[in-house]
C-alpha cells in the first residue's frame, strides 16, 4: 500500500471512531424518557449548565487532539518532511501547563457557585413534604397532614418546596431529572434536598440507586400546579377517602374490609389501616399501578389484584383469592376512590 492509501484508511478510521462514539449519545437523547437536559426546575437547570459547560470544554480537546492527530499523520507521511526546532519549554508551559490550569480553575468554581447555590434550600415557612423508600414504592405525606399517598406528589410551581427522606429498608436514591439532583436515602437518616418548578406540568421520577429485583419499576410523578391546585391536593390528602356510589362499589368495599386487603393497606375513612403497602384513598386517581410498572386502568388493576407477581415479580404483596365476581366489584370500588 503507497502512502497517500494508507494516509487515506488512517482517515477513514479515525472518522468511523467518530461517528460511532457520537451515535450512543444521539440515541440516549431520543424517546419519550425524562431528560437532565431539558431542565424545568431550578436545581436541575444548574446541573444542565454545568453540564454543558463540561461538554463544549470536552469537544474542543477533543477537537484540538483530532487535528493535531490528523497532522502528524500526513506530516509523517511526507518524505521531505523536516522537524523544525522551536521553544518546546514555552510550548509545554502554555499549552500543558497554563491553558489546562484556567480551564480547571474555572470548572471548580463554576462547581462552588452551584453547590452553594444548590445547598441554599427553603425557608422555615416552606411546605414540606416527606417521602419514604421502600422495596419498590414510594410513600408521600406532607408535613401536617394525616394521610398518605404514593408515587405520586403535587408541588405548587414557582415555589421551593423542602423534600424530607427516608428509606424504610436499603439505599435509594431520589431523582427527579428535569427538577433536581439526585439525593440518596440512607438507612437511619433523615435526608433533606428542595424541589422548585419553574413550569406547571408532570415530570417523572426514578430511584436512581440499586435497590433489587425490581429497581427499575420504582418510579415517581411530581405534578408542579398552581398553588390553589395544590391547596385542593393537600386537603384531598387529609379528607376521608370518596365514599361508594353504586351497589357493585359497596359490595367492593364489603370485599376489600373482609379480604385480606385491609390488613396491608389503608383506606381513610374506613377501619382499613394496614402499613405494609401503600395507601389506597385515591388510588383510582393515581397514574400508574405498581410504581410505573403497568397503567392505571381496570385490566391490569385486576391482574395486579389477582397475582401481582405476574406484572412485577418480587414485590411484597401475594396473589390474593378472589373469584371474578367480587373481583369486577372490588375493581369497581377502588376506581372509585379519587
Amino acid at each position: 500500500m503507497d502512502t497517500r492509501a494508507e494516509s487515506r484508511t488512517s482517515t477513514r478510521r479515525l472518522a468511523r471512531a467518530a461517528v460511532l462514539g457520537v451515535l450512543p449519545a444521539l440515541a440516549g437523547c431520543a424517546g419519550g424518557a425524562p431528560s437532565a437536559l431539558d431542565p424545568a426546575g431550578t436545581g436541575a437547570g444548574r446541573v444542565a449548565d454545568l453540564w454543558w459547560v463540561l461538554f463544549w470544554i470536552s469537544t474542543a480537546v477533543f477537537a484540538e487532539v483530532m487535528l493535531v492527530l490528523a497532522w502528524a499523520l500526513v506530516f509523517r507521511r511526507r518524505r521531505d518532511a523536516r522537524v523544525r526546532h522551536g521553544q518546546p519549554l514555552r510550548f509545554v508551559t502554555i499549552a500543558g501547563a497554563g491553558i489546562p490550569l484556567v480551564v480547571l480553575v474555572t470548572v471548580y468554581a463554576l462547581g462552588l457557585r452551584d453547590l452553594a447555590a444548590l445547598g441554599d434550600g427553603p425557608g422555615p415557612r416552606a411546605t414540606t413534604i416527606e417521602v419514604t423508600g421502600h422495596k419498590w414504592w414510594w410513600e408521600v405525606r406532607v408535613a401536617g397532614v394525616a394521610g398518605a399517598t404514593a408515587n405520586e406528589l403535587h408541588i405548587p410551581v414557582g415555589e421551593k418546596v423542602r423534600i424530607r427522606l427516608r428509606t424504610a429498608d436499603v439505599l435509594h436514591s431520589f431523582w427527579v431529572p428535569q427538577l433536581m439532583p439526585k439525593t440518596d436515602l440512607i438507612a437511619g437518616e433523615v435526608r433533606e434536598t428542595w424541589l422548585r418548578a419553574e413550569r406547571a406540568g408532570t415530570y417523572r421520577g426514578q430511584c436512581a440507586e440499586y435497590c433489587g429485583t425490581q429497581h427499575a419499576h420504582m418510579a415517581l410523578l411530581v405534578v408542579a400546579e398552581a398553588r390553589s391546585d395544590f391547596d385542593a391536593w393537600r386537603a384531598r390528602l387529609g379528607a376521608p377517602a370518596a365514599q361508594p356510589q353504586t351497589d357493585a362499589q359497596r359490595r367492593g368495599q364489603q370485599t376489600f374490609a373482609q379480604g385480606t386487603c385491609a390488613g396491608c393497606h389503608a383506606i381513610r375513612g374506613t377501619e382499613a389501616a394496614g402499613r405494609v403497602g401503600p395507601d389506597l384513598s385515591d388510588v383510582g386517581s393515581r397514574w400508574s399501578i405498581g410504581a410505573g410498572a403497568v397503567p392505571n386502568d381496570g385490566g391490569h388493576l385486576g391482574g395486579w389484584i389477582a397475582n401481582s407477581q405476574t406484572v412485577k415479580p418480587g414485590n411484597y404483596m401475594p396473589p390474593q383469592p378472589v373469584d371474578a365476581e367480587r373481583l369486577l366489584d372490588l375493581i369497581a370500588y377502588l376506581q372509585s376512590l379519587k
